[in-house]
């Protein structure tokens, strides 16, 4: 059929075609749901902006219009100044190259909180005390996954899909914590206690697990400068120097936790699990507006959320990016909307969520609002 047989196939006079038409009326059926809005088809041309890109999605449909919405929301999130950010920061971001874009976040003045797991930031510290991550495979095809990795482990090399991390590095950033941080900290400690200063723990030598990033960050540039690393100092050295706190629920679950569990063996410290919340939720409070970016899910996706529970507010602003499905049910997966029902958003929030890889989708979403605020 061509175009023009398509065009003339309502001019017959048929009377199945005027039955329709009576049945209808002369405009066809009534509509609330549908609006007209064509479809567009979007531009991939030599030159053009990472902004002028996502601009283009929003003539597109599926995943690219969540992408263009996101751009949006994101955009305008950044652009208003009275909006306090909190971004959370789940999954292997700073082995698999997330770290510079998150810096600059903060040291660019978009990001006033940041809420991240420990093993982001163990990761972050041994790259600003001069280890890297390498590129990888995730099998050899001449041997089995199992054989594969088993190698591996001989070589003492530890896999993150395709990112590997030889381990001795471990062992450095070790001593980092033993030399540069943890007797830092219980130095501080004790000049409050000789100072007269109550202490936020539970018992003398307790520290806020906000109070060791700001010290890692703060070792981190220290020793970054001293050893004049080509890598830059990374995520909690740019929070240390911008006052920007670092929360990390979870920070029992990584290398950073389990290195100050074994301090702690023999040492007056320990880690104060609570004494986070008021920090942070004081920091919401105080907010006039507030929005989030939450990059994967787990404990820092619902630690940045659930903080509106106990203040009169929620957020105003949300995007977040994700790969794991809505229907099981699952934090992670979980939509904004189902957020909106628990009063963690505004009822008119303006929020959008991306499904996919957030080592393409973070660094795409980022560079198009920063092009439109910038």
């Amino acid at each position: 059929m061509t175009d023009s047989d398509e065009g003339t196939r309502g001019e017959t006079g048929d009377a199945g075609d005027d039955h329709a038409a009576d049945a209808h009326g002369d405009h066809g059926p009534h509509r609330e749901e549908f609006h007209e809005d064509p479809m567009g088809h979007t531009r991939a041309t030599a030159g053009m902006t990472v902004s002028e890109l996502v601009d283009g999605y929003g003539d597109a449909g599926i995943g690219a219009a969540a992408v263009n919405e996101a751009g949006d929301v994101l955009a305008e999130m950044f652009a208003n100044e009275d909006c306090t950010v909190f971004c959370s920061l789940a999954g292997a971001m700073v082995p698999a190259g997330m770290r510079r874009i998150v810096a600059d976040l903060i040291r660019d003045g978009y990001v006033d909180a940041l809420v991240t797991t420990g093993a982001n930031l163990t990761h972050d510290a041994i790259e600003a005390i001069g280890g890297k991550h390498h590129h990888g495979r995730t099998h050899d095809p001449e041997k089995s996954a199992r054989e594969h990795d088993e190698g591996l482990r001989d070589e003492e090399v530890d896999r993150i899909y395709n990112v590997y991390l030889p381990q001795e590095h471990f062992a450095e950033f070790e001593g980092h914590l033993r030399e540069e941080v943890f007797p830092a900290l219980e130095a501080d400690r004790g000049a409050d206690a000789e100072g007269g200063g109550e202490s936020d723990g539970p018992r003398d030598g307790a520290v806020s697990i906000a109070d060791l990033t700001r010290e890692l960050g703060r070792a981190n540039a220290a020793v970054n400068e001293r050893d004049d690393v080509a890598e830059g100092p990374g995520v909690a050295a740019a929070a240390y120097e911008c006052d920007v706190p670092i929360y990390c629920p979870a920070v029992q679950d990584s290398v950073l936790g389990l290195q100050a569990w074994m301090y702690a063996q023999t040492a007056e410290f320990t880690l104060d699990a609570l004494a986070d919340m008021t920090e942070l939720t004081d920091l919401a409070f105080d907010a006039d507006d507030a929005g989030c970016l939450l990059v994967g899910g787990g404990v820092p996706k619902n630690f940045t959320l659930q903080t509106m529970l106990v203040t009169p507010r929620a957020y105003d602003y949300a995007v977040q990016i994700t790969m794991d499905p809505e229907a099981t049910g699952g934090l992670s997966g979980a939509s904004l909307d189902e957020a909106r029902s628990w009063g963690k958003l505004e009822k008119d929030a303006r929020n959008a969520s991306v499904y996919g890889d957030a080592t393409v989708m973070l660094p795409m979403l980022v560079a198009a609002a920063r092009e439109r605020v910038e």
